[in-house]
Order: structure tokens, then sequence, then C-alpha cells
């Protein structure tokens, strides 16, 4: 079902050994919540109710066929004795922890790693709404109202965000159309993957026309004429004068966290580079409404990942772009929600 996806998991007790539960939450590569549950205990300490967590979150991520998964836990011993830090010395969650290795081993790739508590509230309350009523829950994900939005996609290389951001509406995670792809370039591979998935494209070149008016009017009509509620950059490299119709209805999504690397020829592998030779300890990336300028406008989303002492510009790349791949999706739909609102260079989520 979903082939990546991140866990948070908590466990508590009221009493050490006492009334006891472990929960988790699974969310998909877009951030969006696939399960959320706490397994009750009416007699267990704090250790055995986080590696209840764990185990039984992982039985989940094996029942949703995913391949990678990234956990996340408040519990600091749990993750110090998964990444082999600790020794477990305590009989009782001995054999849990195997039970959680010996799934651990089915994933292709997963990585656990300790988070404060206070990033880790959602599971925390679950835990406790589990323990006050005294047995197991599962929490529905509330489906939140969005209006459907006609997307216009501008594009200058791969085109795989595009791809990727179809295939998210193609599985309904995302109330939305791709009504418009525009490329500035003739023979691309984003080009190439518009046609194939038969989404409505227009090259639009910037040398074919006299002066930046031109081009900036070309690409206008088409995205009005599409009707478009949001145009999304995606790997677009070319300058061009958003129109008032259009003011703060263009995102950009940029492989750092702007307003540091970006500018006029930051772009792709040069961004990395230059955040790896800055010995940058942490990456990411940003996804703002666009202005007139190059990588300015009010931020809306940012996701950091850590650089690693090994990294290569093409290492980073591939961190930073799995938080692309969450950032994008959560603020179309912000947007689709009507819950951003601009106030001077800020944007503010309601």
């Amino acid at each position: 079902m979903a082939e990546t996806i991140t866990i948070y998991t908590d466990g508590g007790s009221r009493g050490n050994p006492g009334p006891a539960a472990g929960a988790f939450i699974i969310l998909d590569s877009a951030g969006k919540q696939i399960s959320a549950e706490a397994k009750f205990l009416p007699n267990a300490t704090n250790n055995i109710a986080e590696y209840t967590a764990l185990l039984t979150a992982l039985q989940k991520a094996k029942s949703l066929e995913a391949k990678n998964i990234k956990i996340f836990s408040d519990s600091e011993l749990m993750v110090r004795q998964i990444n082999g830090d600790y020794k477990v010395k305590n009989d009782n969650i001995r054999e849990l922890f195997s039970q959680c290795f010996e799934l651990l081993d089915g994933f292709e790739n997963w990585q656990i790693n300790h988070i404060p508590r206070e990033k880790n509230k959602i599971a925390d309350k679950l835990v406790n709404r589990s323990i006050d009523a005294a047995g197991d829950i599962e929490q529905k994900q509330q489906k939140e109202k969005t209006k459907h939005l006609r997307l216009g996609f501008l594009v200058s290389g791969s085109g795989r965000t595009m791809i990727n951001i179809n295939e998210i509406i193609k599985q309904k995670q995302l109330n939305a159309e791709i009504a418009a792809v525009i490329s500035s370039r003739s023979e691309t591979a984003g080009v190439e993957k518009a046609m194939a998935a038969k989404l409505p494209l227009e090259i639009i070149r910037k040398k074919d026309y006299p002066d930046i008016d031109g081009f900036s009017k070309q690409i206008s009509k088409v995205l009005l004429d599409a009707k478009v509620d949001l145009v999304l950059q995606a790997g677009w490299l070319c300058l061009w004068k958003i129109p008032e119709g259009l003011e703060n209805r263009v995102m950009n999504i940029h492989p750092a966290l702007l307003p540091a690397f970006g500018g006029q020829g930051m772009w792709g592998h040069f961004v990395h580079e230059a955040v790896l030779k800055a010995g940058c300890k942490v990456s990411g990336c940003t996804v703002h409404f666009c202005t007139n300028e190059y990588d300015k406008g009010p931020i809306i989303v940012q996701r950091t990942c850590p650089v690693m002492n090994d990294d290569t510009p093409d290492s980073l790349a591939a961190r930073v772009f799995e938080q692309e791949c969450i950032a994008y999706p959560e603020a179309i739909r912000l947007f689709a929600a009507d819950k951003l609102v601009v106030k001077g260079n800020r944007v503010l989520i309601k």
C-alpha cells in the first residue's frame, strides 16, 4: 500500500507497573495519516508499553506492505537498545526486543530516532486515551474538507515532482487535477513524462520571445485559460512576471532552507554542493509563494534532514527529495483547505 512510511510510537504506564498502553501513528510519504492505534495493557511497565507500541506498529507496517520505514520514539532507552548502543538486560522486555528485530529484518531499509516528548504529542494523547478507556483504540482520521484544485505545473527538467503529485491525485490523497503543464524546454524527461501521463502540455521557451514580458504573457495566458487555482513550479528555471491575477497562487519548492542557498543559479546539484561546502549539519527544503525575484516570497512549509559526514551532492539530494515529497503535498492541502494567510512576507497557517 505504501512503500515508505513514517512511524511515531509512545508507551506509558500509570504505576510502573500499572494500567498501561502502547500507541503508534503511521504516516505515508506525503505526511498523511494511514493508521493510529493504541493497545491497552492492564498491568505493565513503561518499557513494556514502549516496546509493545513498536511491535504493534511494525506488525501494522508489514500488513501495509511497507518497504522502508522511519521510526520516531520519545523513549531514548528503547531507541538506543534498538540501535545497538545499549544491551537489553531486562528479561521482561528481551522477548519483545527479539520480536521487534525479527520484524525489522524484513524491511528493505529502516531507521529509528529519538525525539523529545513535545514532538510526539499525538501518540502520547492516544496512550492516555487508551488507559482512560481501559481498552484498545483505533483512531480514524477525519477527512478535511478541501476544495477541488485545478493545478498548473511549470517544469524545466525531469518532471518527477509533477508525476509524484499526479500519483497522489490518482490515489485520491489530494483533491485536485492537473489542468496545465508548461515546459520551458522542448526536449526533457518532464515533457516525455507529461505526454506519457496524457497531461495537457504546452512548450513555452524563453528564447522564442523578444523579452520577458512576452514570455510571461504567454505563460499567464495558458494558465488563466486553463482556469488554474494554483500554479506549482517544479524544477522550473526561468524567471517570469507573475500577473496580479495569480498573486499568492504560485508556489515553488527549493531544495534548501531558504533564505540560505537561494537565488539565481542556485538549483539542483549546485545547491547541495554549496550546502556541503558550507559545512552545514542540517539541510532540507522550502515551499514558498513566488514573487518576481528568484527564491523570494513568503515561506509556507519547511522540512529538514541531517547532512551526513560522508554525503555527496547526490546522496544529500536524495535525502532532501524525500522531504520534498512530503512538503509540497502538505502545502497544497493547506492551500486547498484555505488555511494560508499571507501577511507581508509571512505566511500564517490558520
